[in-house]
């Protein structure tokens, strides 16, 4: 299954992302995909056509423009730039669910956000702008912000599935997420694997040899199926 180009803005950046329609019956839901640091790559083009055959309209978000994927090298920059400036992930994530709310004519109720890695921490984001989603879910990503949720601003219940190895996310960021979580009265649910490291849904990461990323069949498929339950309990 191929997703179709899916063009929308972000201000004057030309965004490309991709478009996938359910198989089979439709359930009248969608869900927003964000990818990991680099760009659309096959995990979240895999998550899309999963979604697709479950009876989702799935949407691929582009968060760099024009459907790039970044080199190695470029990635640092664009992360730190996106850490640093709530505002513009928040804005960027943010045009991507707009257009998925033109594309597909569905209310807030049947819709959702999930994201991966740096997608993980774009929807975190996106939650704490108070986006008017049925549901947020972040796979290992970063749970801190530069400007953490406000009182009562969190609207979305929020999944998030965290590797307690993780080096990315240590245990205090755990702990401050939870802290903040609890401070705005979010509803929220923290899925922690033991043994899992960062990446963990990502089959590709182990070609990386890279000691903080690990990907673990059992995390993955425990996280997957946690998150299906939570579209299927939140979305109408």
């Amino acid at each position: 299954m191929a997703g179709r180009p899916w063009n929308y803005r972000h201000d004057d950046l030309a965004l490309r992302g991709e478009l996938y329609e359910p198989v089979g019956t439709p359930n009248g839901r969608a869900v927003l995909v964000v990818h990991e640091a680099d760009g659309i790559g096959q995990n979240v083009r895999s998550r899309c056509e999963l979604l697709a055959s479950l009876g989702y309209v799935a949407a691929a978000a582009d968060m760099h423009g024009g459907g790039q994927v970044l080199a190695a090298e470029d990635i640092p920059a664009a992360l730190d730039r996106f850490r640093s400036d709530p505002a513009l992930v928040r804005g960027r994530v943010g045009a991507a669910l707009e257009a998925l709310f033109e594309t597909t004519g569905f209310r807030p109720s049947a819709v959702a956000a999930i994201g991966y890695c740096f997608g993980g921490f774009a929807v975190l984001e996106l939650a704490r702008d108070g986006a008017a989603v049925a549901a947020i879910v972040s796979f290992h990503g970063i749970l801190t912000s530069a400007a953490p949720a406000a009182a009562g601003s969190v609207r979305a219940p929020i999944l998030a599935a965290t590797g307690a190895l993780d080096p990315l996310v240590p245990p205090r960021d755990v702990a401050a997420f939870e802290e903040e979580m609890r401070a705005a009265d979010a509803d929220w649910h923290l899925l922690t694997h033991g043994r899992a490291y960062h990446s963990f849904t990502n089959i590709g990461v182990d070609g990386l040899d890279d000691p903080r990323m690990r990907y673990d069949p059992v995390a993955d498929a425990m996280s997957w199926a946690a998150a299906t339950a939570f579209l299927e309990a939140r979305l109408r």
